[in-house]
């Protein structure tokens, strides 16, 4: 369960003094924490990076591997929020399918987020290369796919923190701030 702080509600000024909420959710994908043998670490990290940018996270969830469990919880959760950020299922084990969830549910690819943040790892983390991790955007709503370990989560955010804002924005179809 995240922590309550992550319901509270956070107003972004826009451009012309206008106040909009970038609302998000998390998605924790692993079999282990969805069966309670594990803790979800990598999610409350998301959740907390997100809350550091200004967004209110709305929810935050965990569902089990698999393509139908993950593309379910996606396809609810975009019609309710601007940015979607899974954490789990992007490496090569056989239930590590987080990718072909969000290839069933998005509209838009965007490769440019996956290749930056697989890119931030060459020469420092040697299976990071390893990672299948998609971006895209759902209607309106884009959903970032991050490995599942705490670390990778935190390394993801310090690529996406400049542009994370900005690209919600735009897949929102509000340019107020970024015109």
């Amino acid at each position: 369960m995240p922590p309550s702080s992550c319901w509270q509600r956070v107003a972004v000024r826009l451009g012309r003094g206008a106040v909009s909420e970038l609302r998000a959710g998390v998605v924790t994908v692993s079999d282990s924490v969805a069966a309670g043998s594990a803790e979800d670490r990598s999610g409350p990290a998301a959740v907390r990076r997100l809350e550091n940018a200004g967004f209110t996270v709305v929810e935050a969830t965990v569902v089990p591997d698999g393509v139908q469990p993950v593309a379910a919880e996606l396809q609810r959760l975009a019609k309710t929020v601007d940015l979607i950020v899974t954490t789990g299922g992007t490496g090569l084990g056989p239930r590590d399918l987080t990718p072909e969830a969000t290839t069933t549910v998005i509209d838009r690819p965007v490769p440019g987020i996956p290749e930056a943040l697989r890119a931030a790892t060459f020469g420092r983390v040697p299976f990071g290369m390893l990672s299948r991790g998609i971006a895209g955007v759902a209607g309106r709503c884009l959903i970032v796919n991050l490995p599942g370990s705490t670390k990778a989560v935190e390394e993801g955010f310090d690529v996406l923190e400049d542009v994370l804002d900005h690209a919600v924005d735009v897949a929102s179809g509000n340019f107020g701030r970024h015109g």
